[in-house]
C-alpha cells in the first residue's frame, strides 16, 4: 500500500473514543462487505470488512482489519520471519468505496439481521479494538487474517445463536486447494505461494476454516442462520451490490513459469546429451544448476527452521532444492571430484524418485510447473553419477 494512502488512512481512523459511548439507533445497520479481487497477487483473494451505518448518529464507517504498509520499517525482514503487523483501521465508508471504484472491483454489502444489542455490541467492539493501543495484530494469511476477523467477531458476538450452513460448499477440501482454486495455477504467485509452504497446507481445512478467503465468508454469511427469539432466521437479512464490475484476474506474464522451466529443462536435457556424446562436464551448468537450487533450498530451510511461518514447516520441495548443493556448486567447478561425489548424486536421485510417492500420496502437492524442471534435474543427477568420477 502507498506510504502516503496508509497515512491517509490512519488520519482518518483517529476518531474520539467517545464514539464507543455512543448507542445506535434502531436505524443502525451492521454489514459485511466483500470486495472482488484485484490484479495485483496480494488482492487476488479479495477483501472483507464490517461496516456501521447510522442515518441517525450520521456515521457511516468501515472497520478493515487489512491495513499494512510496504514501507514501514522492516518490512520485508519481517515478512520473510513471519512477523507479519497487520492493522485494524477505522474510517468513513466513502473513501473505501472510492478506493474500490477507481480500481474498478466489485463490491458487496450484506446487512444483518441483528436487534439493537447485539448491533451495539459490535459498534463497542470494533470501536475499541479500532484504538492505536489495540489495532496491530499478527497476520497470519490462512488463520488470522481480514475475513477470519469477521468469522470471529461474528462467533464472539452471537455465540451459539448463529450457525453457519455448510450444505452448499464443497467439503473436504485442503488449504493448497482453496488457494489455488483462487489464482491461476500457471502463475508465478501460484508457484511461489506452493513453494515456501509445507504439508500444512495439505491438511483438510474445516467449514469455518474455509472463512480464511472472502468468498467464503460471503457465502457462509449468505447461507447463516441466527436465532431470534429461539427463531431461526436469516443472518443477512438484505444484500446490496454496491459496485458492479466484471471480476479481475491476477496479472498473468507471457513468461510463465512452466514455460521457463521448460525451456530451461529442454536446454539442460540438450546440453546433457551433448556432453554425453562428447564423453566431457559442462561446468558452467553444473555450478548454475546445484547454486540456484542450493539457494532455493537455503531460503526454504530458514522458512522452516527460524521463521514463524504456520505453513513453512515440513516443506519437502527441499527434496529438490537442496540447501548443500550451493556448497557442491563449488565443489563442482574443480576438474577432479572426490569420490564421494557420486553418493551424492544418487542420494539426490533417491530424493527426487521420493517426490512422486509423497505427491501421490497426497503428503505434500508440489508446484506443477516444477515438472519440467524435475525431469532435467533427474536425468543431470544421473549423467553426473555415471561419469562424474572419470572426468
Amino acid at each position: 500500500m502507498n506510504k502516503k494512502y496508509f497515512l491517509f488512512i490512519f488520519l482518518l481512523s483517529i476518531y474520539s473514543p467517545l464514539k464507543a459511548q455512543l448507542q445506535l439507533s434502531k436505524y443502525g445497520e451492521v454489514s459485511i462487505v466483500t470486495a472482488g479481487p484485484g490484479e495485483e497477487l496480494y488482492e487476488a483473494f479479495g477483501h472483507s470488512a464490517i461496516r456501521i451505518k447510522d442515518p441517525v448518529l450520521k456515521i457511516d464507517l468501515i472497520y478493515n482489519y487489512g491495513m499494512f504498509d510496504f514501507n514501514q520499517p522492516n518490512f520485508y525482514t519481517n515478512f520473510a520471519k513471519g512477523n507479519m503487523i497487520y492493522s485494524l483501521a477505522r474510517y468513513d465508508f466513502k473513501y473505501f468505496i472510492a478506493s474500490y471504484r477507481r480500481d474498478k472491483r466489485w463490491l458487496k454489502e450484506q446487512v444483518l439481521n441483528l436487534n439493537q444489542p447485539e448491533k451495539q455490541a459490535y459498534f463497542k467492539f470494533l470501536e475499541n479494538n479500532a484504538q492505536p493501543q489495540n489495532s496491530n495484530y499478527q497476520y497470519d494469511p490462512y488463520f488470522d487474517n481480514c475475513a477470519t476477523k469477521l468469522r470471529d467477531i461474528t462467533k464472539s458476538i452471537l455465540e451459539d445463536k448463529v450457525v453457519f450452513n455448510d450444505n452448499n460448499v464443497e467439503k473436504n477440501l485442503t488449504f493448497r486447494q482453496l488457494t489455488n482454486h483462487e489464482i491461476p495455477w500457471n502463475s508465478w504467485g501460484t508457484f511461489g505461494l506452493n513453494l515456501i509452504a509445507g504439508t500444512k497446507l495439505d491438511e483438510q481445512a474445516t467449514f469455518e476454516q474455509y472463512m480464511y478467503l472472502p468468498d467464503y465468508v460471503y457465502s457462509s454469511f449468505k447461507d447463516a442462520t441466527v436465532f431470534i427469539k429461539n427463531q431461526p432466521k436469516k443472518l443477512v437479512k438484505n444484500e446490496i451490490v454496491l459496485l458492479k464490475f466484471k471480476e479481475k484476474e491476477a496479472k498473468s506474464s507471457l513468461f510463465s513459469p512452466f514455460l521457463i522451466f521448460s525451456i530451461l529443462a529442454l536446454f539442460g536435457i540438450y546440453i546433457t546429451y551433448k556432453d554425453f556424446k562428447s564423453d566431457k562436464r559442462t561446468k558452467s551448468l553444473d555450478f548454475i544448476l546445484f547454486f540456484t537450487t542450493g539457494l532455493i533450498g537455503c531460503v526454504l530451510f530458514f522458512l522452516w527452521f527460524f521463521s514463524t511461518h504456520s505453513t513453512a514447516p515440513n516443506n519437502f520441495n527441499l527434496l529438490w532444492a537442496f540447501a548443500p548443493n550451493i556448497i557442491i556448486a563449488f565443489v563442482l567447478l574443480k576438474t577432479h571430484q572426490p569420490k564421494w561425489l557420486q553418493k551424492y548424486m544418487l542420494m539426490l536421485l533417491l530424493f527426487l524418485v521420493i517426490i512422486p510417492i509423497l505427491w501421490v500420496a497426497e503428503i505434500q502437492v508440489f508446484p506443477v510447473v516444477i515438472i519440467p524442471l524435475l525431469i532435467f534435474l533427474f536425468v543431470r543427477y544421473f549423467y553426473l553419477s555415471k561419469k562424474i568420477i572419470d572426468l
